[in-house]
């Protein structure tokens, strides 16, 4: 199960790459929950997508910052169980 969750976090990471330049614009400085190399939506803290993320994703999910070079949130880039 562990080897999965890592796998879905670089999934994540990698879709997150991917899209931050079409939403760059618009979402800077927001924090994206993530979910199946999905942005599920877009928060003003990393608290707040995180607090939404174990809601609905008990089971695992990322948060990423929107900013012009993604960076490894340590404890929020990482998918949560």
């Amino acid at each position: 199960m562990a080897q999965d969750m890592e796998e879905q976090i670089k999934k994540n990471y990698k879709a997150f790459q991917a899209k931050l330049p079409t939403i760059l614009e618009s979402h800077r400085g927001k924090f994206a929950l993530m979910r199946d190399c999905e942005i599920v939506d877009f928060f003003d803290t990393a608290r707040d997508a995180y607090i939404v993320g174990q809601k609905i994703y008990p089971d695992g999910f990322s948060i990423q910052e929107i900013i012009e070079t993604p960076v490894d949130l340590g404890f929020f880039s990482h998918a949560l169980s």
